[in-house]
């Protein structure tokens, strides 16, 4: 008799192209449940979720396994007790809630304006690689206010890293191109710290330069080349208290979190408002429904599904006997849909009372640094979207869906207006 017949059934390909309908199944029936072929087992259960992700004694990132540590090496991402909190703390500051609206408020509201102003003409748009993407990778660049790296550079790291950190996490030999991007960011950050100049941009990975972010002509011309105020401030102050090979790790984090998440919380949040025009009509009425929306949108698509953990010693998780090593993958997907928390949970509802009980930015010691940079930009982008292009709706033309077993998001946003 197989222990756990749903998970033993579960596969890859059926979590990344729809996950709700068998992460329910699983919830139901198996919330601590064994996948065979994710070699580990998923956490589907808001409550249990929770225990394992404030438990980092038992349920710890700081694993060999761990693929971001193998291609960036150490960070606050991939370290727990002590030497978490060491290489976060220097970074807390800038993304607590005033230094947010103080230090990013207006940049975000110009990079807005200058990418809508380039769009409002055309009447259609794909808003993932034309908007949400340009955007999140112009904040992520002045956040870390590097020495000689536009936005378009910046993209090309991001790019080849995340194909390495893909790579691995598929069990393959990681594409060279991101241990070579990673050591272009890392003398960036020296540069920065020190005041020299930086190395030459990472050019010689043609698909590093081929994103679809970079579609949009002005989003790789942004001039953010500075290293004055809270954004120099960011990785001077760190390398206070962190040697320059932490201080670059955890800029590399800062820089996956910030282009990856964040555009897929802009472009979730816009598809689940055009795919429901009674909300969508809610909030035009009322503007201050526009942060349910986006909390909502969040519980339902978070930009990031899962989130991985390594047993450090025997346990038991509900009802699983869980052995020490033992991958353990808490589905922040699932929890968000927990019926026991959220009534009605597929239900997209901008007046919902409590979808900020969501897990998107997960919780304890990990929680998303910068939670409220990405809330800000998300805000400040929905708001001028909605308010600019006047009835903006999807293209029947060109259906799209969110993808993807990790990260979660349309592979593209075709939308028109006018």
């Amino acid at each position: 008799m197989i222990a756990f017949p749903l998970g033993a059934t579960t596969t890859p390909a059926e979590l990344a192209r729809d996950p709700h309908p068998r992460l329910a199944e699983l919830r139901a029936h198996e919330p601590v449940s064994w996948l065979p072929a994710l070699n580990g087992w998923l956490v589907t259960r808001r409550d249990l979720a929770l225990d394992v992700m404030r438990d980092a004694e038992t349920f710890t990132v700081d694993d060999p396994r761990f693929t971001t540590a193998q291609v960036v090496g150490p960070s606050m991402l991939s370290l727990d007790g002590a030497e978490h909190t060491r290489h976060r703390e220097p970074f807390a500051a800038p993304f607590r809630p005033r230094e947010v609206r103080e230090g990013f408020a207006e940049f975000i509201e110009e990079e807005t304006d200058r990418l809508l102003t380039a769009l409002e003409p055309q009447g259609a748009a794909e808003l993932r690689g034309d908007f949400a993407g340009p955007l999140a990778v112009a904040v992520v660049t002045k956040a870390l206010g590097l020495v000689d790296a536009d936005t378009g550079t910046v993209l090309s790291w991001y790019d080849a890293i995340v194909r390495a950190v893909s790579d691995l996490t598929a069990g393959h030999a990681a594409d060279p191109a991101g241990p070579e991007a990673y050591a272009r960011l890392r003398a960036a950050v020296e540069a920065t710290v020190t005041g020299g100049a930086a190395a030459s941009p990472l050019t010689t990975t043609e698909g590093a330069t081929a994103s679809p972010l970079t579609t949009t002509e002005g989003a790789t011309a942004s001039p953010l080349t500075t290293t004055e105020g809270a954004a120099a401030s960011l990785l001077t102050s760190a390398a206070e208290r962190l040697t320059l090979p932490e201080v670059a790790s955890n800029a590399a984090v800062l820089m996956f979190g910030g282009i990856e998440t964040t555009e897929a919380m802009i472009t979730n949040a816009l598809l689940h408002l055009l795919r429901h025009p009674g909300q969508l009509a809610l909030v035009r009425a009322d503007s201050a429904l526009l942060d349910g929306a986006i909390e909502e949108s969040l519980r339902l698509e978070p930009g990031a599904a899962v989130v991985d953990r390594y047993a450090t010693r025997d346990t038991t998780l509900g009802r699983a006997a869980i052995r020490k090593g033992d991958l353990v993958i808490v589905s922040l997907a699932g929890a968000n849909r927990d019926p026991a928390v959220f009534p009605d949970p597929d239900r997209f509802d901008v007046r919902r009372d409590n979808s900020r009980l969501h897990l998107a930015f997960a919780h304890g010691p990990h929680y998303c640094l910068a939670a409220h940079l990405a809330r800000l930009e998300t805000r400040i982008a929905l708001r001028q979207l909605l308010d600019r292009l006047p009835d903006l709706r999807l293209d029947p033309d060109r259906p799209t869906a969110p993808q993807g077993l990790v990260f979660r998001k349309p592979p593209a946003l075709h939308v028109r207006w006018g």
